[in-house]
């Protein structure tokens, strides 16, 4: 058997790892990039969270549970073991693939980050540009309205799939350590701008109505499932860094494959169906927010809508008896004239009967 990939630098080689298994991926293995970067950003999160509690506002504690849930997953599956084998096993790759790029970006978007930072930053003021402006200005630009279209993070995320494993840019990314991270950032990148208009909170230059965002979800299964199809399906080993796995594992890197194979395919149904329920719950409590707004519209106004709705009916109603009415006049005076000649024809028969006489 070959030798299996040199080790990165801050990596164990993989002949001086124990074989794969749960206590083996749960060790702690710590990125610097991404254990630092996920610091910071949990810290600022949470910085933004405590301004609007002094300032006397409320931010919902589910908010806050799901941001942290999803950083907490980050730290595991960039900081543990996981990220080690998934240097070396294709199984353990894949989890840290599908992980952040169906998972991670759901809680992260629950906790609504931008919403949080548009409500902590305070405006400039007149004919000033502060970073609020900032934030603004690019939720409504073009860029923004581009990338967050079906019609961008759909190819994007079935590209991200093909493009990467059916070609060799993924064996020459993983031949450095800077090209295996910025792989993870790719993964995370595009699960947050597949998974930001169809269900986060957050404000979002494209959001279509639910029954689209729906359907945008069911279009992007038919291609996950047959992506890990073709994985399980394939009979030789098309990703050359994973060729070789020690052979004190005892794992063929075949079967391993397959393994990597099986994750993909389900993780494109379990989390699809977590997203739907998000947004069936979503779009009943809309359904709930628009009829408390038009009952409290209607206490304002004294229901004028309705009224004003009612007095349309009314017409209408006023109007289809008068055309009845019109309508049987003109039947009246029809049937009228239909009748002055038999009447006629009836005299002239008397007078002529009478002369006859």
């Amino acid at each position: 058997m070959a030798n299996t990939m040199p080790a990165m630098p801050g990596m164990p080689a993989a002949n001086t790892l124990p074989p794969p298994g749960l206590s083996s991926y749960l060790t702690w293995h710590p990125a610097p990039v991404f254990l630092i970067g996920s610091i910071l950003v949990t810290a600022l999160y949470l910085y933004g969270v405590l301004r609007l509690r002094l300032r006397g506002d409320k931010w919902g504690y589910g908010r806050i549970a799901n941001f942290l849930v999803g950083m907490l997953l980050f730290v595991g599956i960039t900081c543990s073991g996981l990220s080690v084998y998934g240097m070396y096993l294709f199984s353990a790759h894949m989890i840290q693939h599908m992980m952040l790029s169906m998972v991670v970006p759901l809680f992260l978007l629950l906790g609504a980050p931008i919403t949080l930072t548009l409500r902590v930053l305070h405006p400039a003021g007149p004919g000033r540009t502060g970073p609020r402006e900032v934030l603004l200005a690019f939720l409504h630009s073009r860029f923004a309205k581009v990338i967050s279209s079906p019609l961008f993070t759909l190819p994007l995320f079935i590209v991200s799939l093909y493009g990467l494993y059916f070609t060799s840019l993924f064996d020459t990314l993983m031949r450095s350590t800077l090209g295996h991270d910025a792989m993870l950032v790719h993964f995370l990148g595009v699960g947050l701008l597949f998974f930001w208009p169809v269900m986060g909170v957050d404000p979002a230059p494209h959001r279509s109505p639910y029954v689209i965002r729906i359907l945008e979800l069911f279009a992007v299964m038919p291609f996950h499932a047959f992506f890990g199809v073709a994985i399980m399906a394939s009979t030789s080993v098309f990703e050359n860094v994973f060729a070789n796995p020690p052979a004190a594992w005892h794992i063929s890197a075949l079967s391993d494959q397959n393994t990597a194979g099986s994750l993909a395919w389900g993780f494109g149904e379990a989390p699809t169906i977590l997203v739907l329920l998000v947004l069936f719950a979503q779009w009943s409590k809309s359904d709930q927010r628009e009829a408390k707004r038009k009952d409290r519209k209607a206490d304002r106004d004294g229901d004028a809508e309705l009224n004003e709705y009612n007095e349309y009916l009314a017409g209408l109603a006023q109007l289809g008896q008068r055309s009845g009415a019109a309508a049987q006049a003109e039947t009246e005076a029809v049937a009228e004239e239909e009748s002055e000649p038999e009447s006629e024809d009836a005299v002239q028969t008397e007078s002529e009967s009478e002369t006859v006489a």
